[in-house]
């Protein structure tokens, strides 16, 4: 009678053991980036490709020139939609994250804050039961707030930081990630 007690004790602990091992390792990462030069493109594409995680663009339905990014022009779609609270930039694609437990959110800095257009994507999904990891690529100013802005228009998600990674390589970007990741 012990014999089997102890036998059945053993396999609930084993499948216990099975069943967390199976749940880590069917746990799913999208890195999500916008890039109006390519500097973010890198940096996500390098990340995601290091982890073997999936990768989609946000796609802006207007492709940002030049003009739009000169940050010295006042009048800059840019700088214009940065200063306008309320702007939501619109999206040309669809980015299913359904599937997914955590997403890296990478975004190029502008003016101290994300591009509106990741407010628009952000708005747009369901973020209930996810992992919401932050990366930015900027020329001087770094994160700041910016993980934590789009954070609290993540309804739902579960907030485990960001990194300005303008120098950092893939590798350097999944130790990052993954730590958040624990």
């Amino acid at each position: 009678m012990k014999k089997n007690i102890i036998t059945i004790i053993m396999t609930v602990i084993l499948m216990t053991g099975f069943s967390a091992s199976v749940a880590a390792a069917e746990s799913k990462t999208a890195f999500v980036y916008f890039s109006a030069t390519g500097t973010t493109e890198r940096m996500a594409k390098n990340a995601a490709d290091a982890m073997g995680a999936d990768i989609f663009e946000i796609v802006p339905e207007h492709k940002y020139t030049a003009a739009d990014l000169n940050w010295h022009d006042r009048e800059s779609l840019t700088t214009i939609e940065c200063n306008d609270p309320k702007c939501r930039p619109a999206i040309a694609n669809k980015v299913d994250l359904s599937g997914y437990d955590a997403v890296v959110l990478c975004y190029p800095i502008w003016w101290a804050y994300a591009p509106k257009i990741m407010y628009t994507f952000v708005e747009s999904q369901d973020w209930n039961g996810k992992k919401l990891i932050t990366l930015c690529t900027s020329g001087g100013s770094g994160l700041g707030r910016s993980g934590s802005d789009l954070a609290k228009f993540a309804k739902g998600s579960d907030f485990r930081g960001g990194k300005d990674f303008t120098r950092g390589n893939g590798e350097a970007v999944k130790k990052y990630v993954e730590g958040l990741l624990k």
